[in-house]
């Protein structure tokens, strides 16, 4: 519930950053990435709880969902080793991780030229539907 909430309020404070002028620094995305990373191994996932600060960052477009890619890579391959180096991570799994990212990146392939036409604004209001999408899917999950 807690996640749900976090994700919905980030929208609005997005937005009221940008109308206000305050952008994110390095330092702020260090800041969010420690505690995205430490939520994401307390918990299974943590969805798109760092949308709003690649958005606040001032990211768009191709750059956006090259971070987006990296960041998902870097956090997954990390839970994938310390979950495998466990003896936890059966192979069945591993096969439909891989049949998954696979997707993902055909899909990211297929996106790209419709991604790359969006005007920055308009990217920005098509992509805070993922964690208005997330936010709510985890309120509901919760009542």
């Amino acid at each position: 519930m807690a996640m749900g909430t976090f994700l919905l309020a980030m929208i609005p404070a997005r937005h009221w950053m940008a109308a206000n002028l305050v952008r994110l620094r390095l330092p702020h995305l260090a800041a969010a990435g420690a505690v995205i990373g430490f939520l994401t191994g307390s918990v299974a996932a943590t969805g798109s709880a760092d949308v709003p600060f690649f958005l606040g960052y001032g990211l768009t477009g191709g750059a956006f969902i090259g971070t987006e890619a990296a960041a998902s890579l870097a956090v997954y391959a990390t839970k994938s080793v310390t979950v495998g180096g466990s003896g936890a991570l059966p192979v069945e799994v591993v096969t439909r991780a891989l049949v998954v990212g696979a997707s993902l990146m055909v899909g990211a392939f297929v996106a790209k030229p419709f991604v790359l036409r969006l005007a920055p604004e308009t990217f920005r209001y098509v992509v805070d539907g993922l964690p208005l999408i997330s936010g709510l899917s985890l309120l509901w999950r919760a009542s």
